[in-house]
């Protein structure tokens, strides 16, 4: 069993990582344009036979091709501006496919090679991450505990175990994807129809045992990806929350409203900017903290009814950096993700078609797995 994984940054080479622990894959192969600057959790396999490192221009769809030949599935952490090209590539070549998501229009466009994807025996599973990816598959696992279920909220985020001000918060994975999800809006699910918010708003206490304690929750683009349009016929409401420290959303509301998250140009003292890319320079060095250790807290809740009377089910996750292998509880929580979901689609536990994690994976295997890596998903029902 050979695997690919399209991108060798952080979350890619976590993944890659998780791969290399299963002995029954013969080979993992990382594809990048560059894959001479890995962490140092996956630089120590650089001399094993079993990872094979290959210089991949993801824009050259020869190239991309090339590498896809002989695999059994491929999983891609490239920027989500790839995934629909990478998916066609991927069915045409036969392989297994899956992603970290990150657009809900692309998805939409993926679910279009269904009819390919079954023909040829095979599996397309888009937003395997974190949020969108595992909170997905919380939310569907709780939604089919209830007999009549009718909301459900979710809750995560990425943070530093000591944050410091102004922002309290430091990058755990792209600062322009952070932005994207700060500055565009939010679809829920209100009253069974769907709707879209304002990012940064809404904001909310959400309490977390200690050392984590309360934590603030507010709207962000992305996270529940197509389930809006999924579930509106099933639920009357369905949201997806960012988790930061409070008063985070506050200081970067005034930001983006100030103008400094704009993509249009403005002119400065004679010459064109953009002020996003401006914000990025002066603010991704003061956020960028190797040395600083970070936690992922996750809470789904899904609610209705259940043998007549009113139940809620429950869903909790504080994961920590990992001391002993240098690997982020972003990683860890992410690339792990889209691991599990490779290997179980190549293991035969995913149907064959285009389908979303909630749809698609199988909650107590997937969160069997994540168990297995000391990743622990909490259940309690009240």
């Amino acid at each position: 069993m050979r695997m690919l994984v399209m991108g060798a940054g952080l979350q890619g080479s976590a993944c890659a990582y998780d791969l290399l622990q299963n002995s029954e894959i013969e080979q993992v192969v990382l594809a990048d344009m560059r894959t001479d600057s890995l962490p140092p959790f996956l630089d120590r396999y650089r001399n094993d036979p079993r990872l094979r490192l290959v210089r991949v221009d993801a824009r050259n769809e020869e190239q991309v091709r090339g590498v896809l030949e002989g695999v059994t599935s491929c999983m891609n952490a490239l920027p989500y501006y790839f995934n629909l090209d990478i998916t066609r590539l991927a069915v045409e070549a036969g392989a297994h496919y899956c992603d970290l998501g990150g657009n809900t229009a692309i998805v939409f466009d993926q679910m279009k090679f269904d009819d390919v994807a079954r023909k040829k025996n095979i599996s397309v599973v888009p937003d395997c991450g974190l949020a969108p990816g595992m909170v997905n598959i919380l939310s569907a696992a709780g939604i089919a505990e209830l007999d009549e279920p009718e909301s459900v909220r979710i809750r995560v985020g990425g943070l530093p175990q000591d944050p410091q001000p102004p922002l309290n918060y430091q990058i755990v994975y792209s600062l322009h994807g952070v932005l994207d999800y700060y500055t565009t809006d939010s679809w829920v699910l209100r009253d069974g129809e769907p709707m879209e918010v304002d990012a940064l708003t809404e904001i909310e206490p959400v309490e977390f045992p200690d050392p984590v304690g309360t934590l603030e929750a507010f709207h962000t683009a992305g996270g529940l990806s197509t389930m809006p349009w999924t579930y509106k016929d099933r639920l009357r409401n369905m949201e997806y929350k960012t988790l930061r420290y409070p008063g985070h959303a506050d200081a970067m509301r005034v930001i983006r409203e100030l103008g400094l998250l704009s993509l249009e140009p403005v002119e400065v003292s004679g010459g064109s900017v953009v002020p996003r890319d401006v914000f990025i320079a002066c603010a991704e060095p003061r956020l960028r903290r190797p040395e600083s250790r970070d936690l992922v807290a996750l809470r789904v809740e899904a609610e209705g009814r259940k043998d007549g009377r009113p139940h809620r089910v429950v869903f909790d996750l504080i994961d920590y950096y990992d001391e002993k292998t240098g690997i982020t509880a972003m990683e860890r929580a992410t690339g792990f993700s889209l691991s599990i979901t490779g290997q179980m689609q190549a293991g035969g536990h995913i149907e064959p078609g285009v389908r979303t994690p909630d749809l698609a994976v199988p909650a107590a295997k997937y969160i069997g797995e994540l168990r297995r890596r000391h990743i622990d998903i909490r259940q309690r029902d009240a």
